[in-house]
């Protein structure tokens, strides 16, 4: 599923065309994804202005002239696609054709400068919904999210704070999205290697010192991911359709039996399910 520097890449690619553009026509194509679609979604959406495009820990929100808000999850597989003439000015990759509609595109947004975006998911594990904007943080997707990890919000205080006592796994406690939101397993598993602690000791059992090397390893490896496009495995896709490139980074996740890359470490990357998802370490140089 994409996380956070996926979704932030996504938004970034759509922003150039969406953000002050209207919305001509939307077509739904289907009654719903992973939930049925809100009622009259594309009359609602069919003459509105984006004002402002935004990120909420893994979700894209659309900001309305209308005074809605559409919240879009990506889920597994979804996609978010820009073709025609009206992405002209943005990178070359954006100004395809329109092609014909395919069987996976559920949602078509066409602008007035002749954009269309276009949301495709295969295995329709997307959401999408519309919330009234002033009332959007308490959308039940989204009440309840920790603060987002590129904020000032999140520092090495709120982070003790939140790990006092706690005996969970410091990796489960992560991707707790109430701690903290929008992190998933990959940048997880990455920064913990950074800040060398083990996915596998307690939350509360990690010192104020390590924690404060903790948070600025979680900031670099989302902003780096961010850099390079995301990471792409599977089905992920930035808005012009390319691969993000961050998983050629990868130091610890998939890279199970080798070699650590800290210096003058000897250890070998290991795998250990937590939780039901695979956790990539060195037990030599993260404890």
């Amino acid at each position: 599923m994409p996380e956070l520097p996926e979704v932030e890449t996504v938004r970034r690619g759509l922003a150039p065309v969406l953000e002050g553009a209207r919305i001509a026509t939307a077509e739904v194509r289907r009654p719903d994804l992973r939930w049925p679609f809100p009622e009259r979604m594309a009359e609602r959406l069919t003459g509105a202005r984006v004002d402002r495009l935004r990120r909420r820990s893994k979700y894209i929100l659309a900001d309305l002239d209308s005074g809605e808000t559409l919240i879009v999850h990506l889920g597994m597989s979804g996609r978010m696609l820009i073709t025609g003439d009206g992405a002209a000015g943005m990178p070359g990759a954006f100004a395809h054709d329109h092609g014909q509609i395919g069987k996976h595109d559920h949602v078509v947004l066409t602008t007035e400068a002749g954009a269309r975006i276009t949301f495709n998911d295969a295995r329709r594990f997307g959401a999408m919904d519309l919330v009234e904007t002033d009332r959007a943080d308490a959308h039940w997707l989204l009440a309840g999210l920790g603060p987002e990890p590129l904020g000032n919000a999140f520092n090495e205080g709120y982070l003790a704070e939140k790990f006092a006592g706690k005996r969970t796994p410091v990796k489960s406690a992560l991707l707790d999205q109430r701690i903290v939101a929008g992190l998933g397993n990959i940048y997880v598993c990455e920064a913990l290697w950074r800040s060398g602690i083990s996915p596998l000791r307690h939350a509360g059992r990690i010192s104020k010192p390590r924690i404060g090397r903790l948070v600025p390893a979680i900031r670099d490896v989302l902003s780096e991911a961010i850099d390079a496009g995301g990471s792409s495995l599977r089905d992920y896709r930035q808005a012009d359709g390319d691969l993000g490139y961050f998983q050629h980074r990868f130091a610890v996740y998939g890279r199970e039996g080798e070699p650590c890359q800290t210096p003058g470490c000897t250890g070998k990357i290991r795998r250990k399910v937590q939780s039901g998802r695979s956790s990539f370490y060195c037990a030599t140089c993260q404890r």
